[in-house]
């Protein structure tokens, strides 16, 4: 059997995996608010829950915030199941744009909060996850699919 699109699920899929194990170990070892320096002053990790959005915007308002991870989720599906097939660019873009939204999508169901733990405090940058990370290297790869020609289209 041959599956259209086929990185786009395992990027997807190995993302939601990569995700959700680091966020279950964080919970398994450290205390809410709990911070180890790997880097001390640079990098920690610090075990942190966010009810927001990204840099916990929207904080009070977490209860839309799963349905909308939930409907992106099901509109990235839908868009691969019924398109053709997609460059591997685009499937890239696509396959981790999902992991993340499914794997804070699934913090937001079960536990009405997103489990941040990544702190890198040389920059004061906002705590952050796996499914962060992969959010933002799929809108790299769909930001490159604009710069990146075809094949087919190079030979003209």
């Amino acid at each position: 059997m041959n599956f259209k699109n086929q990185t786009f699920w395992v990027v997807a899929f190995l993302g939601l995996i990569l995700d959700q194990v680091t966020k279950f170990v964080v919970k398994q070892t450290f205390e809410l608010e709990q911070s180890l320096p790997l880097w001390k002053g640079v990098f920690h990790l610090t075990y942190v829950t966010n009810k927001g959005a990204a840099f916990s915007l929207f904080a009070g308002q977490g209860e839309w915030l799963r349905w909308l991870s939930l409907w992106v989720s099901l509109g990235l599906i839908a868009l691969v199941v019924f398109s053709p097939n997609l460059r591997k660019i685009e499937q890239l873009g696509y396959g981790f744009i999902l992991a993340g939204a499914l794997g804070n999508g699934i913090d937001r169901f079960l536990a009405g909060a997103v489990v941040d733990f990544l702190d890198f405090r040389l920059i004061q940058f906002p705590i952050f996850n796996v499914a962060d990370i992969c959010i933002n290297i799929g809108i790299f790869f769909l930001l490159l699919v604009n710069f990146v020609k075809p094949a087919h289209e190079n030979k003209r």
